[in-house]
């Protein structure tokens, strides 16, 4: 096996309307929260239970943060595929942090929009959106999943 692999893939909700910056570069960033539930019966109780997991997203793929810009908000159910990344940080108090983000880099990741939350004119019904090795075609991955007036 050559390598490794680092890949996520998550299917959630967002927590807050996604949040654009601007590096120094020049590049732009979309970050975001996904929550993620985990829902099971206690066998004791019968009882529902309930644990849920808040990851912080970044998307520094340009086509991908002004489809998340654009079609998400706050409670906008999502399936995105990324890497993890930790960085560290230094608090308001002086004290080293590290933290790890979900980040769908500038040629890779996929978002996919999960129901009809956008904003805009007419009905949004999701839609997949994909990048891969730079190619701008959204929502298909791969030359075959083209049509043949889009393959190259």
């Amino acid at each position: 096996m050559a390598g490794s692999v680092n890949k996520v893939i998550l299917v959630g909700n967002l927590g807050r309307d996604p949040e654009v910056r601007t590096l120094p570069s020049g590049d732009r960033v979309v970050s975001f929260s996904v929550a993620t539930t985990e829902s099971w019966r206690d066998r004791q109780t019968g009882e529902r239970k309930d644990r849920t997991e808040w990851h912080n997203v970044s998307i520094f793929n340009e086509n991908l943060g002004k489809i998340a810009e654009q079609y998400c908000r706050k409670g906008s159910k999502v399936y995105l595929e990324g890497q993890l990344q930790t960085r560290e940080y230094q608090d308001k108090d002086g004290n080293q942090r590290k933290v790890t983000d979900v980040v769908l880099q500038r040629f890779r990741g996929e978002l996919t929009l999960l129901d009809s939350r956008g904003r805009g004119e007419g009905d949004y019904e999701g839609g997949n959106y994909a990048s891969s090795g730079g190619g701008s075609s959204f929502g298909r991955s791969s030359p075959m999943e083209r049509s043949p007036g889009e393959r190259r």
